[in-house]
């Protein structure tokens, strides 16, 4: 009897039974539906950027003290007092809403936003006591289910919307100068309350403290007690000037560790300026070790935008030093044309106030400054009155500002700023009683008065700053941007659609659609992410376009060789397989480069990186997925004699 041809095995190496074969390049139709619903969900989540915000203003209470609180709440009689000044001014008003704790004002045009500005500012706050801060912003147009969902569209960088954009030189020098010379002070009394003779009275030597003691053995004991109380310091020699002494520096882990708190600290200082300014949306990033990005969105007053961030302004509350003060603890200053003399420690600092407003003294007429201090600053202030009742406190205003010096680098003259403290006792006033959490400060002019009480609010900076680099771009220019943009996106999405669809025929037409769904995702994707968009992150929309039609290139490419060879269906199944990794490795390697573009770089630069990134991964998807599964659609199981390609 003849021996039969072996059956194929109907079980996978797996010992799985196999399921019916599949005719070639077709797919199941949970595939197709998985395609279909990522695309679907991204359209969804593109579609708000079809809604453009409308131009608005929001109207924020600035929080008082006391009784007043209770005029600056945001109320409908207060949103609707608000809307009949800008109708009466002339602004038309689309819409007006209360927002949690702001009211929202909607206009119809950016030169209504503008001029509504004013006339808020005008009727709110015209008793010239800052109550609301009237803030320029977008509100949004998309509507309340595709909110709900958490759709929102993308928003737009500086240089789409216009604003201001500063670059902040942090000056750590003076920063670090100023904490030696606390330290200086902190081991003086140490020493002193140990009973350690040291014989030099200044210390501080850039970031050195040289300290001379009249023996080794006061030396050492001083060197014990300041490891016991300071981790901070490193000892450099045992011998200043000949003599014994102690030569410390600080250690560059505390330096590093000081200089991130201090970049923190002003960060969060300059956001809490911004938003009293009225910025909708700014952007505060450090930049290095020692720089700072500030972009404006919308601000128009660059002006006052400048005043009020390049300004260093805090106070210091001291006693009237007694008659029997040492002469290393004390610091003399005028007032009123007498000198007076302080001691050097402080009760409590700017630092310590919660909040503080700009009013008027109800029996003078005169500005004030009403101030709340934390938790700690109200037990200090209350330690240091309680126990000099009869005694003087004075105020000090601190204030640093930016100059500018001249120095010799490469031989060529360069000027370049830093930083004069400028310091002035503002009121000295006899204790008549323990003071607490709460008081007021006179002696000031309106103008200063409302300074010191925003940049108090705010929270002092920890280190002094200055504008190295200041940037304007008008909103005109901004829109001419989004035009500019958008030709350039359209003009090169429809060559390349033309170009694919004339060149590849059919296949064409499969990247034409896989290309729009490639452009739908990303905006998706970027408005899901709450990135901005920026001119250079167009630019990087147009480069996306080009590679994602360059996988598609590939696999078309591969196909017609395969076609010399295989039969069309086993062309189409070949050129897709041999073209995946070729399109891995170059995306890969794309990928790799927009991260280490988004980590080294700053601004556009992480605009275009963050909008590269994205691209690619949404290209791979649509090339690979997503035009396989159309080419499937259109060819995939049929009987080919001739494939046009």
């Amino acid at each position: 009897m003849a021996n039969r041809a072996p059956r194929a095995a109907s079980t996978s190496v797996l010992g799985l039974p196999k399921g019916p074969s599949r005719p070639p390049n077709t797919s199941s139709v949970g595939r197709y539906i998985a395609v279909g619903l990522v695309i679907l969900i991204g359209a969804v989540y593109a579609s708000p950027n079809f809604f453009q915000p409308d131009s608005a203003l929001q109207i924020k209470s600035v929080t008082d003290i006391g009784s007043t609180a209770e005029s600056s709440e945001i109320n409908q009689w207060l949103l609707d007092r608000a809307v009949s000044a800008l109708r009466e001014r002339g602004v038309p008003v689309i819409g007006s809403e209360i927002k949690e704790d702001s009211a929202l004002i909607r206009v119809d045009s950016d030169e209504s936003q503008l001029k509504g500005q004013r006339v808020l500012l005008d009727t709110l706050n015209s008793s010239g006591d800052a109550r609301y801060v009237i803030a320029l912003t977008r509100a949004s147009t998309t509507p309340r289910w595709l909110e709900d969902i958490g759709g929102k569209p993308m928003s737009l960088g500086l240089d789409l919307s216009g604003g201001v954009h500063f670059l902040l030189q942090v000056d750590m020098d003076k920063f670090l100068g100023d904490r030696m010379v606390s330290n200086q002070e902190a081991i003086r009394d140490l020493l002193v309350s140990e009973r350690i003779r040291y014989t030099n009275r200044e210390w501080v030597d850039g970031r050195v403290l040289n300290i001379a003691f009249q023996s080794e053995d006061a030396r050492d004991r001083a060197a014990d007690s300041i490891a016991d109380e300071f981790d901070e310091f490193q000892l450099l020699e045992r011998t200043v000037e000949g003599q014994p002494g102690l030569r410390l520096t600080v250690t560059a882990e505390k330096i590093r560790e000081l200089e991130d708190l201090a970049i923190q600290q002003n960060l969060q200082s300059l956001r809490n300026r911004v938003n009293e300014l009225g910025v909708s949306e700014p952007l505060v990033q450090r930049l290095g070790r020692s720089r700072i990005v500030l972009d404006l969105p919308g601000v128009q007053d660059s002006a006052r935008a400048k005043e009020i961030i390049n300004k260093f302004a805090n106070l210091e509350f001291r006693l009237v030093a007694s008659s029997n003060a040492r002469p290393s603890q004390i610091e003399r200053f005028d007032y009123e044309g007498a000198p007076v003399v302080l001691e050097k420690s402080n009760i409590v600092t700017g630092d310590q106030v919660t909040n503080a407003v700009q009013e008027f003294d109800p029996d003078t007429g005169q500005p004030q400054v009403s101030i709340n201090l934390d938790n700690d600053g109200g037990r200090a202030m209350n330690e240091a009155t309680k126990g000099n009742v009869g005694n003087s406190m004075a105020i000090i205003f601190k204030e640093l500002k930016v100059q500018m010096r001249t120095v010799v680098e490469d031989g060529e003259p360069v000027e370049v700023p830093y930083t004069t403290e400028f310091n002035r006792v503002i009121n000295v006033a006899t204790i008549q009683s323990a003071l607490g959490f709460r008081f007021r400060i006179t002696g000031l002019d309106l103008a200063e008065a409302r300074d010191l009480a925003l940049l108090l609010r705010a929270g002092a900076l920890a280190a002094p700053m200055y504008i190295v680099e200041e940037r304007s771009v008008g909103a005109s220019l901004g829109d001419d941007n989004i035009q500019a943009g958008q030709q350039s996106v359209m003009i090169g999405f429809a060559v390349v659609l033309l170009f694919m669809l004339f060149y590849y025929r059919g296949f064409g037409l499969a990247a034409d659609i896989a290309l729009t769904a490639n452009l739908v995702l990303l905006i998706a994707v970027m408005s899901v992410l709450g990135a901005t968009l920026t001119l250079p992150g167009i630019a990087g929309i147009v480069l996306t376009v080009g590679m994602a039609v360059d996988a598609n290139v590939l696999i078309f490419s591969r196909i017609r060789e395969e076609l010399g060879e295989r039969s069309p269906q086993a062309a189409i199944q070949q050129g897709f397989d041999k073209a995946l990794l070729t399109i891995l490795d170059a995306n890969i390697t794309t990928f790799f480069v927009a991260i280490i573009l988004f980590s080294i770089g700053s601004g556009p630069v992480k605009g275009f990186a963050v909008t590269l990134a994205i691209g690619i991964v949404t290209s791979m998807f649509t090339a690979i997925l997503g035009t396989r599964a159309l080419v499937n659609l259109m060819y995939g199981g049929r009987r080919l004699e001739v494939l046009k390609i």
